[in-house]
């Protein structure tokens, strides 16, 4: 049960980037439904939280992707306007690259694109992307060798 959940729901996501540009959904179903999103869901009973982020991007992107490395990990706690905890979300962000299929919406996505980094800010966007978006360039930046510092990927995108 997603609402009124008893314990916390253990989520993934992933930051797939290629060419400046990184992998987003518009999300079909509550919380946040219609924001743009990076693509993921939750870990099922003994999946692991690798193979859960594999099995959602194909679900609800139609693409196999390649994890590059650990972006972070964000806790969504969202109440009721009572006071208790409607939606509670401890959510593990992944670096990845597409390696086969076309971006399509499947699952619980109303929509994908691949949008520019540049212009992610100009979206509705789920709470925190922005943040998680500048250390996934980070990452990417670092695992490539072109570090983050000045004139950076990251550093240029506001990091």
């Amino acid at each position: 049960m997603r609402e009124y959940p008893e314990t916390p729901i253990v989520g993934v996501g992933a930051f797939v980037l290629q060419d400046d540009r990184v992998l987003l959904v518009r999300r079909g179903r509550s919380p946040a439904r219609g924001k743009w999103s990076v693509p993921g869901g939750r870990v099922r009973v003994g999946e692991s939280v690798e193979a859960a982020l594999l099995r959602e991007v194909q679900e609800e992107c139609g693409m196999a992707i390649q994890l590059k490395g650990l972006v972070g990990v964000v806790e969504r706690i969202i109440p009721d306007p009572a006071g208790r905890v409607r939606y509670h979300y401890v959510l593990i962000d992944y670096l990845a690259a597409p390696l086969a299929g076309e971006a399509r919406a499947g699952s619980d996505a109303e929509a994908v694109r691949w949008v520019p980094v540049e212009e992610v800010g100009h979206l509705e966007l789920t709470e925190g992307l922005e943040a998680m978006l500048e250390k996934a360039l980070a990452l990417e930046a670092s695992l490539s060798g072109q570090g983050s510092g000045p004139g950076s990927r990251a550093d240029s995108n506001g990091g």
